[in-house]
């Protein structure tokens, strides 16, 4: 890695983490912010449909634009387009003006594609084990970011309803002026071999989309496949933890937080310490084979669990489950695109975990609600189960396109 580079993975993780404490600062606060404007709970679902679909159109587009501008002008872009949707955040707050609030989030959400440029910065500047390992590191900011962001929230709280979004605007323009000031452009850096990571080709492209190339790769196809199921694995523990952990186990809000808290600091130890030592070990396939099975399992528990400690069981393996995958998808999303269309994959594979995002917390409360939560965790773990198959899948066709061709006699 280049002198100049060396110090992109700690600059990236330290702009994810700041951008996830802001996020963490006013997710939780959003449904307060609903009803103090004489908004439902429909609201609130349609504010975070709002934020979740501008993400999801918006996140390609700006990992093409990495891939021709460069990663560092992303993420400028997106941390001021941050900062200026939460002050228009506080000005709604202000004012009690829902549709200002919307503005904001929808803002937020189509100026939020700088995960994706961090990622294409790290795959810019590293290859094999320690790619895997930057994506972890980088994993290890989000989820430290969004432990912090809440507690951070509830003291910015008591400055008023402007405070928490107004706390978050000053973390994304600390990043922003960090970024501006520290961190290098990585399009074209070189790997410890040598080799350049993007060229004159890529620079020079025309400005027709990557997508049809995207597609047409199989390998591609099947990460963005994985990243949907894996995120729709998500939001059924966000949509179904809770409510089953209140019916079951009778745990009040704060029980529930502090699970959460756990959640977050497993998620933390697997993606900062783990997964770099077990990605020089084993394949990516490999382990993403095993990070879904432990999904698989963690949703079975938790969705027969009848006490604390079985739940608490559940959670943890949910957790190292959730931490190997992500990262692990990472790389592999950026190795299969290459140096010419490594942004416009990444922003692809966040598009399809925003997807699930979209989708699946509709499609798991309506199950939870018919069926109860057993069924709820159930329809997870078939989920998770079917991910490890096509990871299986997917690996058994990689080694059989590595078998030499046997020999003819003539």
């Amino acid at each position: 890695m280049r002198a100049s580079t060396r110090h992109v993975v700690p600059l990236v993780t330290a702009t994810v983490f700041l951008d996830l404490v802001g996020f963490g600062i006013v997710l939780p606060l959003l449904p307060l912010y609903v009803a103090h404007m004489g908004g439902t709970s429909a609201t609130v679902g349609a504010l975070l449909s709002s934020f979740a679909l501008a993400q999801l159109v918006a996140t390609p587009l700006l990992g093409r634009a990495s891939d021709r501008f460069g990663r560092r002008s992303v993420i400028l872009l997106s941390l001021a387009g941050n900062v200026a949707a939460m002050i228009i955040f506080a000005r709604a707050a202000e004012a009690r003006y829902l549709p200002l609030l919307f503005v904001s989030r929808i803002l937020a959400g189509a100026t939020s594609g700088n995960l994706s440029a961090c990622q294409a910065a790290i795959a810019d500047t590293s290859e094999g084990p320690e790619r895997t390992k930057g994506m972890g590191r980088l994993g290890a900011g989000i989820s430290l970011g969004m432990m912090i962001g809440p507690f951070l929230g509830g003291i910015a709280s008591k400055l008023g309803e402007a405070g928490p979004p107004l706390a978050a605007a000053a973390f994304a323009l600390a990043d922003l002026l960090a970024v501006a000031a520290l961190m290098p452009e990585t399009r074209g850096a070189r790997t410890s071999t040598g080799q350049p990571t993007h060229d004159v080709i890529a620079a020079t492209a025309p400005k027709l989309s990557h997508a049809p190339r995207v597609f047409a790769d199989k390998r591609i196809v099947i990460v963005l496949l994985l990243y949907f199921m894996t995120f729709l694995c998500m939001t059924d523990m966000q949509v179904g933890f809770a409510l089953l952990a209140n019916t079951r186990l009778h745990w009040t809000e704060g029980r529930v937080g502090s699970a959460y808290g756990l959640f977050g600091a497993v998620m933390l130890v697997v993606q900062s310490l783990l997964i770099g030592r077990l990605s020089a070990r084993f394949r990516p396939l490999d382990l993403l084979r095993f990070g879904s099975l432990f999904t698989a399992v963690a949703l079975a528990v938790m969705g027969f669990s009848q006490t604390p400690v079985t739940m608490l069981a559940g959670l943890t393996l949910l957790a190292i489950g959730f931490g190997m995958v992500n990262p692990l998808l990472a790389s592999l999303a950026s190795e299969y695109a290459g140096s010419q269309a490594r942004g416009t994959v990444l922003g692809f594979a966040q598009s399809s975990g925003g997807l699930a995002r979209t989708v699946g917390p509709v499609a798991w409360g309506l199950v939870y609600k018919t069926a109860g939560g057993t069924a709820s965790f159930l329809g997870g773990t078939v989920i998770a189960l079917l991910a490890a198959a096509t990871a299986f899948r997917a690996g058994h066709k990689e080694r059989a396109a590595r078998l030499p061709m046997p020999k003819v006699e003539s």
